[in-house]
């Protein structure tokens, strides 16, 4: 054999061998790829509840406890329709339009005796009798009446019109005006020196003129005899009334007086695709750190006919500066506060309010005395960041009064996570109820106060089940069992539960069970539609990782099958911050959920992380953002891109990140702040400076720019452009109200002036904040998943 035969078959041979051993190495992808012909279209996806089918939602009962109402949408009908089915599960039925108007509302209040029922509906007063399951309208007015209620006596309905009360008498039928509050001021009816001696000079030069003012005189002496009684004429100038409350013994009526902020300038969303054919102007919000509206609380003693101001000027605490203001050396003057309540006990002797400083770092609970005007603080919640939680809010929380009349129940961050709590306002003994690592929320009392009801996350930060308490305290008894999510409603008469159900995999859907533990629910509904049954849902692996500074952080994990070494990954971003995603039921960002699916079959490895700020994980968790956001929010995102590397071995130069509203806001910081962790970047209708958002959010978080203005430029991508290497797509709306468009077009300015060119911006112009049109949902993500496809394979 000649050696250049010899030569050309070994030749020939090693590339047979290199061929087959390229082959072999590539049989796993080629095989994947095979198996990942996914069924799942991003058109598919984006129709929503379209191709989802709707869940049943806004789940009410019976007034008698027989039936259940929902709303629900099983025809696929332009809006959801109202259903009923009974308690035992059996014979659903699609109410008309009348069946469903005759309906009395859900929310009212009902006597003591749990007999009567009042409520409001469409601007009336209806009155619900429990006993015939009628109701009738009290009122039929023009004007608006709102926010009925029993008398103390429970002889008379209370109820507001035009900022004034009034009372009914359930007996006589007579209506009575309580108050007389009026805009301006009152006349000034009295003379000076001048105008009394020209009244002088007329009376003593004319007898005729004297006669006549004489018997006037006697005239309106005559008639203020039988003058009716009205209530004092209290003026309030340019100030509204709100929140007018009269005691249960009638004998004063508490009030706020709020004082509109004229100097705080709101912005204009222009929307140009109209039906007029002209732009028209769409008025928004305030920015953060304009002018506030400045709150009073008044009080009206009706049998003195006087009014009071009640100052809260030292109430402790009142004057802390916060932290960050200490080295400001500022007067340390009473904050502003505002004030909720009262909450009057069923005896009606103890009344509670709620007041919480304008810069929320305080809530107070504090006794009132309203015959002394004594004011007794019970509990003060400080934060040097922020109050809020679960049960504790923005506003008064959940809070009420145990059978003895001078125990109330209420909840607290105190110990790192919202709890229950009872404090007795004679005693002032405070009393822990609930207690561990977990929160508390929708908490209720039974009708005999007898046990407490609410939702809790102590089995698994990420599954959300119904418990019962005995006020005598104890631990709290499971109702519900499934791994998920549970949303419980009671029925009035406390027999059974109403429960809509879900996991990762599935949706809601209402059950119905007895009220007690062991018992299997049943499903009441099918919402699934065929197609979206048709696939193989994945339910994401959940679970947590360290992040750099030791917390314990939770995720969500889609990972193919077949994974391959060195496969791309995304990290998505869920948005509104205090919210929660990496849990065991139906995620709230469903299509994103359908999307992950999408991108599973196509190769990737998608994490979902519930960052510093998200809802779920007590205090720390919740504040872990102050002053700061895009600091351990963002780290949080990094370490998850770490530990895709280690423990799923995605390449480390192959993972995007995305996500809409704070999910945006985290995606620009990522990509401006850690260019070298993610590749490629989907920014959806994203803050870009904090310092244009709105008030009642940023200001808890970054104080305002004026007070902390570090804390802003730390905190916005905007300052932070420069840093942009990876490709990084855009979205916003056009007739966004929340996050202005204003907000995506000066960081394009900005992006422009760096000379930047890796990035896009797409344009959706009929498009507010969330998004409505699957159009504009399916342009999105196909836009999303080319951008992943284009930089991370």
């Amino acid at each position: 054999m000649p050696i250049s035969y010899l030569s050309s078959s070994v030749s020939t041979i090693s590339k047979v061998q290199f061929i087959l051993k390229i082959w072999i190495l590539l049989l796993p992808v080629i095989s994947f790829a095979q198996n990942a012909k996914s069924t799942l279209t991003i058109e598919k996806i984006m129709q929503g509840t379209g191709f989802t089918g709707t869940s049943p939602s806004e789940i009410s009962w019976s007034e008698d406890s027989r039936l259940i109402y929902f709303k629900w949408n099983p025809e696929k009908a332009r809006t959801d329709s109202l259903y009923r089915v009974t308690a035992a599960g059996e014979n659903i039925k699609k109410l008309t339009r009348q069946e469903a108007e005759a309906l009395p509302t859900q929310a009212g209040v009902y006597n003591r005796a749990y007999t009567l029922k009042v409520y409001e509906k469409r601007g009336d007063i209806y009155l619900y009798n429990r006993k015939t399951n009628q109701s009738w309208p009290l009122t039929k007015t023009l004007e608006a009446e709102t926010n009925p209620v029993f008398s103390g006596d429970e002889q008379q309905i209370i109820f507001t019109q035009n900022s004034n009360l009034f009372a009914l008498h359930l007996g006589s039928g007579q209506l009575t005006q309580l108050t007389n509050f009026l805009p301006g001021a009152k006349k000034d009816q009295t003379k000076n020196d001048q105008e009394k001696w020209l009244q002088q000079q007329q009376l003593a030069l004319f007898d005729i003129v004297k006669k006549r003012h004489s018997e006037e005189q006697a005239s309106k002496l005559e008639n203020k005899k039988f003058k009716k009684t009205q209530p004092k004429e209290i003026y309030t100038g340019e100030k509204t009334v709100e929140n007018a409350v009269l005691s249960p013994d009638g004998n004063f009526v508490t009030y706020r007086v709020v004082a509109p902020s004229n100097n705080a300038k709101k912005t204009i969303v222009p929307n140009y695709v109209t039906a007029s054919g002209f732009t028209e102007d769409i008025p928004s919000r305030t920015k953060v750190g304009a002018p506030l509206a400045a709150s009073e609380m008044g009080l009206y003693d009706i049998a003195r006919d006087t009014t009071y101001q009640i100052l809260f000027k030292d109430i402790k605490g009142i004057t802390e500066q916060p932290e960050f203001l200490k080295d400001k050396k500022k007067t340390a003057a009473p904050r502003p506060v505002a004030f909720y309540g009262p909450f009057w006990s069923d005896n009606g002797k103890n009344a509670v309010l709620v007041l919480r400083s304008q810069d929320n770092k305080d809530r107070w609970l504090v006794q009132f005395n309203p015959t002394t005007r004594a004011l007794k603080v019970l509990d003060r919640q400080h934060d040097e960041a922020w109050i809020n939680g679960p049960g504790i809010d923005y506003e008064a929380g959940d809070l009420g009064w145990l059978q003895d009349n001078e125990t109330l129940w209420f909840q607290s961050e105190e110990t790192g996570y919202s709890h229950l709590y009872t404090i007795n306002t004679r005693t002032n003994q405070k009393k822990q109820i609930t207690k561990g690592k977990y929160e508390v929320s929708g908490v209720r009392l039974s009708r005999d106060k007898n046990f407490w009801y609410f939702q809790a996350n102590k089995v698994h930060p990420g599954e959300q089940h119904f418990y019962r308490l005995s006020v005598r305290g104890g631990e709290p008894l499971q109702l519900t069992t499934g791994v998920g999510g549970h949303e419980v409603t009671l029925s009035p008469d406390e027999k059974n539960l109403a429960i809509r159900y879900s996991t990762t995999n599935k949706p809601w859907e209402l059950f119905v069970m007895p009220n007690r533990a062991g018992v299997k629910p049943r499903q009441v509904t099918n919402s699934l539609t065929p197609e979206f049954k048709a696939y193989a849902w994945r339910e994401p692996e959940v679970t947590s990782f360290k992040a750099r500074d030791g917390a314990e952080v939770f995720a969500r994990i889609y990972r193919p099958t077949n994974a391959v070494a060195n496969g791309p990954a995304v990290v998505f971003v869920h948005g509104a911050g205090y919210l929660q995603n990496a849990h065991k039921w139906w995620s709230y960002y469903y299509r994103e959920y359908m999307f992950h699916n999408f991108l599973v079959d196509q190769g990737y490895t998608v994490m979902d992380i519930d960052y510093r700020g998200s809802a779920g994980y007590g205090r720390d968790v919740r504040t872990g953002i102050y002053q700061f956001m895009g600091g351990k929010d963002l780290t949080d995102q990094v370490d998850g891109a770490a530990y895709l590397v280690q423990k799923y071995q995605v390449n480390p130069k192959k993972i995007g990140i995305y996500g809409g509203s704070y999910g945006g806001f985290i995606t620009l910081m990522a990509l401006f702040t850690q260019p070298d962790v993610f590749a490629a970047g989907a920014a959806l209708r994203s803050v870009t400076d904090w310092a244009h958002y709105n008030h009642e959010y940023t200001a808890n978080i970054l104080n305002e720019p004026f007070t902390d203005s570090t804390a802003y430029v730390k905190s916005s991508p905007i300052y932070h452009a420069a840093g942009l290497k990876g490709a990084l797509l855009m979205c916003h709306g056009l007739v966004d109200t929340n996050v202005h468009f204003q907000d995506i077009i000066r960081l394009t300015q900005r992006l422009i002036e760096l000379k930047k060119e890796n990035w896009e911006l797409a344009v959706y112009p009929v498009e507010n904040h969330a998004f409505t049109e699957p159009s504009s949902w399916t342009d999105e993500y196909k836009r999303i998943f080319k951008l992943f496809e284009a930089n991370l394979k």
